[in-house]
C-alpha cells in the first residue's frame, strides 16, 4: 500500500523554525437548453453570468432550475484537498477533510490518503499534538507506509525530540529502504544532533565548540534553502 500522491515533510523546515484556486470556468454558449454544468462537480464554482444585460438574459434562459453539477468521486475529493494543502489553504482543507470523514464514517475500510491529509492539515495549522496522534495511529495500523513515519519524525524534531525523530526515520527506511526523503531527513537529523552536542559542550567550556556549533548551524541553514 502506498500513499499517492506522496508528500514528505522536510525535517529542517520544521526543526529550524523552532515550531514550525479553483480556476475560472467559461460559460457554455451552446444551443438552447444545454446544461452549463454538465462537466462540473459540486467542487467547482458556478461561473458568473457576465456583465452585459443581453448576455445575462441568455445565460439565465439556459440556467437549470436546480444544481445539476455532478457529485465528485472520492478521488476527485482527494485531489481537490491535495491542491488546497499544497496551496496553503489549510483551514479550508481541514474543513473539507472533516466533512468527508463524517460522510464515510459508517463505510467499511479506511481512506488512508484522507487520514494522511488530515494529519498534514493539522500540522500545517500548528496543531502538532493532534497531527502526531494521527500519524502514530497510521504507523500502528499501516507500518508498511514510510510517509507517516517520515512526517512523524519531522514533528518530533520540531519539538526537540531528536531521539524519537531518529527512531521514526529508521522505521520509515525499514518500510522502504529506498525512500530518499527519509534518508535525507536522517542526515539532517544527525546534523541537528551534532549541533545540540556542540552547544552543550560549549556551555561546559570546551574550547572550540562554539565555532563548531556555528559551522553546523550555517550548514543546516544552507541545506534548508537549497
Amino acid at each position: 500500500m502506498t500513499i499517492k500522491p506522496r508528500f514528505c515533510v522536510t525535517l529542517l523546515a520544521l526543526a529550524l523554525a523552532g515550531a514550525p484556486a479553483a480556476g475560472a470556468f467559461a460559460q457554455s454558449m451552446g444551443g438552447s437548453g444545454q446544461n452549463p454544468n454538465a462537466n462540473r462537480t459540486t467542487l467547482d464554482p458556478i461561473p458568473p453570468e457576465g456583465g452585459w444585460e443581453g448576455l445575462a438574459n441568455v445565460l439565465k434562459s439556459v440556467q437549470p432550475s436546480v444544481d445539476t453539477r455532478l457529485q465528485p468521486s472520492a478521488s476527485q475529493i482527494t485531489n481537490y484537498i491535495e491542491r488546497l494543502l499544497n496551496h496553503g489553504d489549510n483551514a479550508e482543507a481541514l474543513a473539507m477533510i472533516e466533512k468527508r470523514e463524517a460522510q464515510i464514517k459508517d463505510q467499511r475500510g479506511t481512506d488512508v490518503q484522507l487520514m494522511f491529509q488530515h494529519a498534514r492539515a493539522l500540522a500545517a495549522l500548528d496543531r502538532k499534538a493532534e497531527a502526531i496522534d494521527i500519524y502514530t495511529e497510521m504507523t500502528t495500523r499501516f507500518p508498511e507506509l514510510p510517509e507517516p513515519w517520515n512526517n512523524l519524525a519531522a514533528l518530533y524534531a520540531s519539538r526537540g525530540e531528536l531521539e524519537k525523530a531518529q527512531d521514526a526515520l529508521q522505521q520509515a527506511l525499514r518500510a522502504d529502504p529506498g525512500y530518499a526523503a527519509a534518508r535525507a531527513n536522517l542526515g539532517d537529523l544527525q546534523l541537528l544532533q551534532a549541533l545540540r552536542t556542540y552547544k552543550q559542550a560549549a556551555k561546559e567550556g570546551v574550547p572550540g565548540m562554539q565555532d563548531k556549533a556555528r559551522e553546523v548551524e550555517t550548514m543546516l541553514k544552507d541545506r534548508q534553502h537549497k
